[in-house]
């Protein structure tokens, strides 16, 4: 009888953190290595959110609070969700987690049962698969092409929704391609959605904020008030607030879905950190002007990024609307030989020989359900960006 059980065995460590740490350890043995793996800003939080902390460390605000979030946080997050959606949620509708992985764990584990199916466009996030196979269900991949911007069609969503579909995965703007859906796009989809009453709706909403050249953000419940009591719209601080390692998402629903994560929640972490909350009311309610700044850097970066890469031997790049990604095609280097004499038989040996031979940490398109592709994270400082930029048009220059 073995230690692990049946049910970890469905699943794999997250690949983005495994390159991450890969990069980590080259740099700590004294390698030369730029790591474009990590999905985080690299701006700092900004000092209002942490005085915000410091003053509740300092008011003795630390102490176990309600098991999904204090009062004044979920207000906090129902009047950012009517405020910038246009969507109302009471207090009892709103959850709080750490981190938005937790909120889309819980709901998943809260809701599947063996059997149930989930429909998640491809590529996507390296979490959503697993989460679905931890919770016993079965994940439904439907590819989108970089001909459509990676964007799904309706007509694709209609054919893979089957009697067994209890959750449809819906990230916009996405993670790991940057595509942003438009309205339109979105009422597509719901179109469909709207005639099929047992498919719940999860919309990530994350990187909500970092969309570009006038691009207006929208989300399935907002645009479809019939698909409300059926939907999870999920967010957190994590990407606009660059707080990352504070642990907060949340997400708007129904009252019953939210009962059941916090049932769930109680028996497992119970309670996010206290301090972040309150440093999550002050993200949420105070200034927000930095965050121009921020999209305007990310934007700039968005665009050497995607005119270097169009200049590396093989590689096309799309440019995409949002997040800070974007997802080249390697396809005309698969095939090709090394310096080490190393053949590119796909974009996991594209990406392990970019980084053993110049540096360079990227994440290979298969661990996003999507090959041959990679995903660069440029939410790093703009001279890393062209220097890594630079090694990428290198090492496609000497492949053969």
């Amino acid at each position: 009888m073995g230690l692990v059980a049946r049910t970890l065995e469905r699943v794999k460590p997250s690949p983005t953190m495994a390159i991450t740490a890969k990069a980590r350890e080259l740099k700590a043995a004294g390698f030369d290595v730029i790591g474009l793996g990590a999905g985080e800003p690299d701006f700092d939080t900004p000092d209002n959110i942490k005085q915000a902390a410091i003053k509740a460390i300092e008011r003795g605000e630390t102490k176990y609070t309600a098991v999904d979030g204090i009062p004044e946080l979920k207000r906090a997050i129902a009047d950012k969700f009517k405020r910038e959606n246009g969507l109302a949620y009471k207090p009892s509708e709103i959850t709080v987690g750490s981190g938005g992985k937790q909120v889309l764990y819980n709901a998943l584990l809260a809701t599947l049962d063996p059997g149930d199916e989930v429909i998640i466009p491809s590529p996507y996030w390296v979490s959503y698969p697993d989460i679905v196979l931890l919770a016993g269900a079965e994940p439904v991949i439907v590819d989108t092409t970089a001909e459509d911007g990676f964007k799904l069609k309706p007509e694709v969503l209609a054919k893979a929704i089957t009697p067994r579909t209890k959750w449809f995965i819906f990230n916009s703007p996405s993670n790991p391609t940057g595509a942003a859906y438009t309205r339109d796009e979105i009422k597509a989809l719901t179109d469909v959605l709207v005639k099929h009453e047992r498919v719940w709706v999860l919309s990530d909403d994350i990187y909500e904020h970092l969309v570009y050249d006038g691009f207006k953000f929208t989300t399935p419940a907002a645009i479809e008030p019939k698909l409300k009591d059926r939907t999870l719209t999920l967010n957190g601080v994590s990407k606009a607030f660059s707080m990352t390692g504070w642990r907060i998402g949340y997400g708007g629903g129904p009252e019953p879905l939210i009962k059941a994560i916090a049932t769930l929640q109680s028996q497992s972490t119970s309670n996010p950190c206290s301090i972040s909350q309150w440093a999550s009311v002050e993200a949420l309610e105070g200034p927000q002007d930095f965050l121009k700044d921020w999209v305007k850097a990310f934007q700039e970066r968005r665009d050497l990024v995607v005119s270097m890469l169009n200049q590396a031997k093989g590689v096309e790049c799309h440019k995409p609307e949002g997040a800070f990604y974007v997802y080249p095609s390697c396809a005309g280097t698969i095939g090709k030989t090394t310096r080490e004499g190393k053949t590119i038989g796909n974009d996991e040996d594209f990406a392990t020989a970019l980084l053993e031979e110049e540096g360079v940490a990227v994440v290979h398109g298969a661990a996003f359900g999507l090959s041959p592709f990679f995903r660069i994270s440029y939410a790093t400082g703009i001279e890393a960006l062209e220097e890594a930029c630079r090694r990428i048009q290198r090492f496609c220059a000497n492949l053969t």
